[in-house]
């Protein structure tokens, strides 16, 4: 009679389960901080409270661990934003809509998405074809709503989502709170981008008239025997 394969029970298997959360959750902890390049295995483990032997045993690689983490990141602020933006109809409100969790997600003290974005430039190369991969899958979100905007033809949109994004992305570099809460500055950002748009349609509407040149000022000669300089046009 052939044996069966070893299965643990649900307890075991619970227990598992559970002490690969905490070593995820160590790990995106020291990526977040220290960068893909500076974070090393026996780090993890030290944060996990194991031995740097035992890590392999819930992990294949340091290069798999950061992908998932960072994968698990963007994944969660994208159900984040699905959320916020699944009451809306009209795209301009689904674009605020997700400009403000977005930046509530890359503003908050405890999230990691930012740093693990950030981080992709310290991965080796292959590594960052997948987190690159993955980065795409989740700004489609944005390219979506985006497209749906009534942009005029001047816009290109694509230029339009990664100016917005980097915008949002880039606040956690300047942002300090106490004036503004992470709403209201969403709010800012998404005016600015949703007036210069709306501008830019109302310009090609109505274009405004040409207003006549003023004639050209006549040049004033210079008195004979002088060296009195001509003036020039303005």
């Amino acid at each position: 009679m052939r044996a069966l394969p070893f299965s643990p029970n649900s307890d075991e298997a619970g227990a598992q389960a559970e002490r690969r959360q905490e070593i995820l959750e160590a790990a995106a902890q020291l990526f977040a901080e220290r960068g893909y390049k500076a974070t090393s295995i026996r780090q993890i483990a030290d944060a996990a409270g194991m031995m740097a032997g035992s890590l392999y045993y819930h992990i294949e690689s340091k290069e798999s661990l950061f992908v998932e983490i960072h994968n698990r990141a963007l994944d969660a602020a994208a159900s984040r934003i699905f959320s916020a933006i699944a009451p809306h109809t009209a795209p301009w409100a689904r674009l605020e809509a997700a400009c403000t969790e977005l930046l509530d997600i890359q503003l908050s003290l405890t999230s990691i998405t930012l740093p693990m974005m950030n981080s992709i430039v310290s991965a080796p190369p292959d590594v960052r074809d997948a987190l690159v991969k993955k980065r795409d899958e989740f700004e489609s979100i944005f390219r979506n709503i985006i497209d749906d905007l009534p942009l005029p033809a001047t816009i290109d949109r694509d230029i339009y989502r990664i100016l917005l994004l980097r915008a949002l992305n880039t606040a956690n570099d300047w942002y300090r709170s106490g004036r503004m809460s992470h709403d209201q500055i969403a709010h800012q950002i998404f005016t600015i981008f949703k007036h210069q748009a709306e501008s830019e349609a109302d310009m090609i509407a109505s274009p405004r008239p040409r207003s006549r040149s003023a004639a050209p000022m006549r040049r004033s000669r210079p008195a004979r025997g002088t060296d009195a300089p001509v003036s020039s046009e303005i």
